[in-house]
């Protein structure tokens, strides 16, 4: 699993703009809204869904007035009640696997986007069920590594009910720690209570295998695409099976 995140972590570490960061809190947003909605409560500790929605806008920076402000009136009225969620299916270049997670009021305009974008940037958009048995749902958890022993950590994670933890380079950060989605917040607990500093705790779809990329210019047109659906108002996430080499991540403009 260790390549899924390279592009990911790369991208962060550029920054965000503002108008990125804008559409990042928008998301932000719906997720929180259709959280409490399918939750049916605003109350983070009865909520899971809410409760790692929250997480995610806090771990993005997201003031607390606005964290708070949205779910106040998704408690109080019919707000996010048209939101649809939908997952959309292709391939893009080099034979790679792209699973696009959608959150819209409007079907029809979000599934013309989305078929825009991959048809705009070497890539088609497929069936349901095309690509999705190629990836799963996983926990995921970075827990950072500073002053701490790495295989202590592994060992303590994997008695708390980790399923897997990813191998780190020697001056690595952090360490990535995954899980069943079910599992994941009794691990980030225990880690928190064992005084590790977990640095951000989620669910995305992991390829089950990877797609190595060894073309720069193919893997450029990957990221472009990935990059165009990002762009899309109604698009909540992206996940692929390519594995982009360090090199090529850090040169794409």
């Amino acid at each position: 699993m260790s390549g899924h995140s390279k592009w990911a972590q790369i991208r962060r570490s550029k920054g965000v703009n503002d108008a990125r960061r804008g559409q990042l809190f928008t998301r932000l947003g719906r997720e929180i809204v259709v959280a409490v909605r399918e939750g049916g409560s605003g109350d983070i500790a009865a909520n899971f869904r809410l409760r790692m929605a929250v997480q995610r806008a806090r771990d993005a920076n997201m003031p607390l007035d606005n964290i708070e402000r949205t779910i106040k009136r998704a408690v109080g009225g019919s707000e996010g009640m048209n939101l649809e969620e939908n997952t959309y299916e292709g391939y893009g270049p080099g034979g790679t696997a792209i699973l696009v997670q959608t959150m819209t009021e409007n079907r029809n305009r979000t599934v013309a986007e989305v078929r825009n974008a991959f048809n705009r940037n070497g890539g088609n958009m497929g069936e349901n069920g095309c690509v999705d048995w190629l990836f799963e749902n996983k926990g995921i958890i970075e827990v950072e590594l500073i002053g701490k022993d790495p295989d202590e950590l592994t060992l303590e994670a994997i008695d708390l009910g980790a399923d897997e933890v990813e191998e780190v380079e020697p001056d690595s950060e952090t360490i990535t720690i995954y899980t069943d989605p079910s599992d994941m917040e009794d691990v980030r607990r225990g880690l928190e209570e064992h005084s590790y500093k977990v640095m951000k705790a989620e669910t995305s779809m992991i390829p089950k295998t990877k797609v190595d990329l060894s073309d720069e210019k193919v893997a450029h047109q990957v990221m472009r695409l990935i990059d165009k659906l990002e762009d899309l108002d109604d698009v909540q996430n992206v996940h692929t099976n390519a594995d982009f080499p360090e090199e090529f991540a850090a040169s794409y403009q």
